[in-house]
């Protein structure tokens, strides 16, 4: 039976097997890799209206985002993260 890709559920991996993969990748990418995760996670946390130094926070998470995902894009078009 084939799945369909709605229905797939994420598993998580355990941590030897996590750093088996990280040991694999360049500092720089697993680097990048973190940054971007802490970025997306700040950029989540802003919700509604916001005031003026939320907005340049919400910015800075975006830009930190943004530089991180363009080193994940190069090392693999698959890695970027999204918000």
């Amino acid at each position: 039976m084939i799945t369909s890709p709605e229905r797939l559920v994420p598993v998580p991996i355990p941590d030897s097997v996590a750093a088996m993969i990280g040991a694999c990748l360049p500092l720089h990418v697993l680097q990048a890799e973190v940054d971007a995760d802490c970025a997306a996670r700040e950029v989540y946390r802003f919700r509604g209206p916001l005031c003026a130094e939320d907005r340049a926070d919400r910015e800075h998470a975006l830009a930190a985002l943004a530089r991180a995902n363009k080193i994940l894009a190069k090392h693999h078009p698959k890695l970027p993260v999204t918000p």
